[in-house]
């Protein structure tokens, strides 16, 4: 019964999205047929070791390496695919070395595991290059993560960028509740319920047609059981505001104040009280899905917070 009443649900949610979206995508001709897979997807000049993804959670290398940046390190929404950062990259690249965090798509870690294993990644790269600044960007789901990761080992970033993060979910008292209930969706639903959140998640008329179906692809990349192990993920997220209050590091909050998917400028404001050293910057405009926006520049609002330090490794042109 709760089965047929979630797939009733699901439906009428699709058939809801399915006029706006069909403004948007053109499916037929992009996709290819069975699979869901966009041609061209990836930029091959900025996208340099998108490569056969490990089993364990590793970093992406969009660009070419420079150890004479700053590190930046990119933790990705739920899709985990760390590749929806594409069309900020060429940008970002002018002053910061990047690194994309890419998890498996079965990889089914706890918070703990993940917050570990992140950690050992930015060791590795501090063993070629051990005194450069490292800002950590995480957003929605990497927002938690980033979070987790800064006050595991706050000594090793120098600037923390939170967008849109999904601690947001805290505070919708039927998260609880949807979380359960998608364990009863068939998994046969997935793909199509990824269809029927597009319109929530991003706001797609400010999004390039070859970059709603990027992220459409990645939606769908994740199974089922995945997507429910992340939600739950999400659902137990907890983090000790007087552990948030020890972070004295420059914090920049990013909220998208047209989110349909979470209360992100209600969660910035809430994350505002317990952080130290913060400032806000709101997209007025903007989804949740705001860095695929082709008026959203993350590399120029960091200059416009004076998040680019100058020193020896960004030159004041750069900034």
């Amino acid at each position: 019964m709760v089965s047929e009443l979630v797939i009733f649900y699901l439906e009428r949610l699709i058939l809801r999205s399915r006029k706006i979206i069909r403004q948007y995508l053109c499916f037929n001709s992009h996709l290819d047929q069975g699979n869901g897979t966009v041609k061209g997807r990836i930029d091959s000049q900025n996208i340099t070791t998108m490569a056969t993804v490990a089993p364990k959670p590793c970093f992406l290398t969009p660009t070419p390496v420079k150890l004479d940046s700053p590190l930046f390190i990119y933790l990705p929404g739920m899709d985990g695919t760390g590749e929806l950062l594409q069309t900020q990259i060429p940008q970002l690249a002018k002053g910061l070395d990047i690194r994309c965090l890419s998890i498996p798509r079965n990889n089914l870690m706890t918070w703990d595991a993940l917050t570990q294993n992140v950690l050992d990644l930015i060791h590795a790269e501090l063993e070629q290059s051990s005194q450069r600044p490292i800002y950590i960007c995480g957003e929605s789901f990497g927002g938690c993560l980033a979070m987790k990761v800064a006050v595991q080992s706050p000594q090793l970033f120098k600037r923390i960028v939170l967008i849109n993060p999904a601690s947001a979910l805290q505070q919708h008292p039927w998260f609880n509740w949807i979380t359960q209930m998608t364990n009863f969706v068939p998994s046969s639903l997935f793909n199509i319920g990824a269809l029927g959140l597009l319109p929530f998640l991003a706001s797609l008329e400010r999004i390039s047609q070859s970059d709603r179906l990027m992220l459409l692809t990645a939606m769908r990349s994740l199974p089922s059981a995945t997507v429910n192990w992340r939600l739950s993920l999400l659902r137990d997220f907890q983090i000790d505001a007087k552990e948030l209050q020890r972070l004295t590091h420059p914090v920049l909050l990013i909220g998208s104040g047209s989110d349909r998917l979470l209360p992100s400028v209600t969660e910035i404001a809430r994350l505002v009280d317990i952080l130290p050293h913060t400032q806000t910057c709101i997209l007025p405009n903007s989804g949740h899905a705001c860095l695929l926006e082709e008026n959203v520049n993350l590399y120029q609002i960091l200059k416009n917070y004076d998040f680019l330090a100058i020193n020896k490794y960004l030159s004041p042109a750069e900034c």
